[in-house]
């Protein structure tokens, strides 16, 4: 065990806890984003919890992507890149506007690899959203931190997305679409909004749709295609990443009455994320 992972295991069971009032403005904010009509339902959609909890770090206390610095509630890996690299969620109750629900996050594995282009970290919270009442969700999210790109990294050869699809949509994402998402989250991370920075620096060919993004449209469209029912396991990993420079394609299939495959294909065909919702 090498001296680094000595220190980063020492993360493992660090936790954090946060109470809100869950308020209306997001939701109206949200609705108006998925280009439905305000006031929106008082009722929280899958993936609207993203939107509460947010992070207060001070201006002073961000690295160069527009994160807070590592090493304080999240480990101190030594790596710059971050993505958001998939997660497992349970629907326990519906979260409507004024709920006060307390949040309590906890790091629960920390794991280095080898990967094509270089040593690769994974670190996994778990966030237990809980009221009086009892649980609400209980969210596993991966994160996983990257090395800066490699002029003479090999170069990926992506998996095809299956075609064999119910249903489908397509998004055009833009600059705007982003901007606002990260404005609903407050999430600073500049591969979202600032293309000098994502395409100079961390060397990608655009603008990134954020992970979360991608998992609420994936949920949503599961939830319009299963009769009504009401999401209760939603369970998604991130392949490739999706860019603002050309539309893409949610689609999914029905396996039986209370489960559908879902995932996103990317303008190639490429599998960008893949993810079974049960109700």
């Amino acid at each position: 065990m090498t001296e680094n992972k000595i220190e980063l295991s020492d993360w493992i069971g660090n936790q954090e806890k946060r109470t809100e009032i869950i308020h209306q403005q997001s939701l109206d904010g949200f609705a108006a984003f998925m280009d439905q009509e305000a006031p929106a339902s008082p009722y929280v959609p899958s993936g609207g919890h993203w939107m509460y909890f947010l992070p207060t770090d001070k201006q002073s206390n961000l690295a160069r992507d527009g994160h807070s610095y590592k090493g304080g509630f999240l480990p101190p890996v030594d790596l710059p890149r971050r993505m958001w690299a998939g997660g497992r969620l349970t629907f326990n109750r519906p979260i409507k506007a004024g709920d006060v629900i307390e949040k309590v996050s906890t790091v629960k594995s920390i794991v280095e690899k080898n990967g094509r282009t270089g040593r690769l970290v994974f670190v996994t919270v778990e966030h237990e959203l809980k009221g009086e009442n009892g649980r609400y969700i209980m969210e596993e999210h991966d994160i996983v931190y990257r090395d800066d790109p490699q002029e003479n990294a090999p170069k990926k050869n992506p998996e095809k997305a299956s075609t064999d699809y119910d249903w489908h949509q397509t998004i055009v994402p833009d600059p705007v679409m982003l901007f606002r998402y990260s404005a609903l989250t407050f999430n600073g991370h500049r591969i979202h909004y600032d293309r000098e920075y994502v395409t100079g620096v961390e060397g990608y060919p655009g603008l990134i749709v954020h992970g979360p993004l991608i998992g609420t449209y994936l949920m949503q469209l599961a939830s319009d295609h299963m009769q009504g029912k009401s999401l209760k396991n939603f369970e998604f990993r991130n392949f490739n990443p999706i860019f603002d420079i050309a539309p893409f394609k949610i689609c999914g299939k029905k396996i039986d009455d209370s489960l559908c495959s879902v995932w996103a294909m990317g303008p190639e065909g490429e599998l960008a994320v893949s993810a079974t919702a049960q109700f």
